[in-house]
């Protein structure tokens, strides 16, 4: 049976959201049958409104896959 997994994150923990995906799929035995994503920016700004610094975007990975068995 098909389900669907949801990871989320933000642009500046890119690499943490990797580890928590690969940790996931190593331990699930997870059979990926399609993975998307999508990164959000934003719009405001971390600072003053004078500062051209935007705070990170939101990342989302969707999984469609079959569980593992075992």
């Amino acid at each position: 049976m098909q389900q669907v997994k949801l990871f989320k994150s933000i642009e500046s923990d890119v690499s943490v959201l990797e580890e928590e995906i690969n940790h996931w799929l190593r331990e699930s035995g997870a059979r990926v049958i399609s993975a998307t994503g999508n990164i959000a920016p934003q719009s405001g700004t971390l600072d003053s409104p004078g500062n051209s610094r935007f705070p990170p975007s939101d990342i989302l990975i969707v999984m469609l896959y079959e569980p593992g068995i075992g």
